[in-house]
């Protein structure tokens, strides 16, 4: 499994970042052709002191190649490009690939 990490700063209106999110990006996101599962939450705490996020997404592909061509169809550079409606604080976009692993 490859995971992408997406990061928000906090943003200048925290209000409509939270509705635009819900209202507009998220139903694009549950289109996302290659996407196997997904995950957000605007409850980003921090075990020690201040939260440096607002929020986070979690996106899950089988592995690295079908997030690449996720993310270069037309509907991931559509969900690239949405982004600026919201996210005025700015996004850390990170990928990694799990291993699957029990304890």
């Amino acid at each position: 499994m490859h995971k992408l990490l997406v990061l928000y700063s906090k943003p200048a209106d925290p209000d409509h970042f939270r509705d635009y999110y819900v209202t507009n990006h998220l139903p694009l996101v549950m289109n996302w052709p290659g996407l196997l599962a997904w995950r957000y939450s605007f409850d980003v705490a921090a075990t020690k002191g201040e939260a440096p996020y607002f929020a986070v997404f979690e996106g899950d592909f089988a592995d690295a190649a079908a997030m690449a061509a996720a993310r270069a169809s037309p509907h991931g550079q559509r969900l690239a490009a949405d982004v600026v409606n919201y996210a005025t604080g700015g996004a850390v976009v990170i990928h990694y690939p799990v291993p699957d692993g029990t304890g």
